[in-house]
């Protein structure tokens, strides 16, 4: 997998790790949508927000952070994320057990390639994460 990658919109940097988790640092422009409500069977997921503001819906809740702000996400709890504001969101996430960066790897696309941001959001990628997403613990739920 690149180190840096463009998914859905989301600029990624992913980070090696030795322990049962998954690393990556994300960067969400604003006006940028998050993924589809959804929810993991199996992962936990945390966020930590390095810079900006983000607004997380939580089973069906409003939940806004900012710098040095972080949430928790066990397995089944419905969630999507955005940036609020007008500067970009930058923040740390982790997925555990390990094995969610094999999302990433299927739907990113290399960041230094030539409209990565435009691929990654091409509607034939984004029908195929609604067609595959249950593949990588990815359960889509209605808003």
């Amino acid at each position: 997998m690149k180190n840096e990658i463009i998914c859905l919109g989301h600029k990624i940097k992913v980070f090696s790790t030795s322990g049962n988790y998954d690393l990556i640092q994300g960067e969400t422009l604003p006006d940028v949508p998050g993924p589809p409500p959804h929810y993991h069977a199996l992962l936990s997921e945390t966020f930590y927000v390095l810079d900006g503001m983000m607004e997380f819906l939580v089973n069906g809740e409003s939940v806004v952070l900012q710098k040095g702000d972080s949430i928790d996400l066990p397995p089944h709890t419905v969630h999507t994320f955005k940036t609020i504001g007008d500067s970009p969101s930058r923040y740390l996430n982790i997925h555990s057990p390990k094995g969610f960066l094999s999302f990433f790897n299927e739907f990113g696309i290399d960041a230094a390639e030539h409209n990565a941001f435009q691929k990654s959001v091409d509607p034939t990628v984004i029908s195929a994460v609604i067609d595959q997403a249950v593949i990588f613990d990815m359960h889509l739920v209605k808003a």
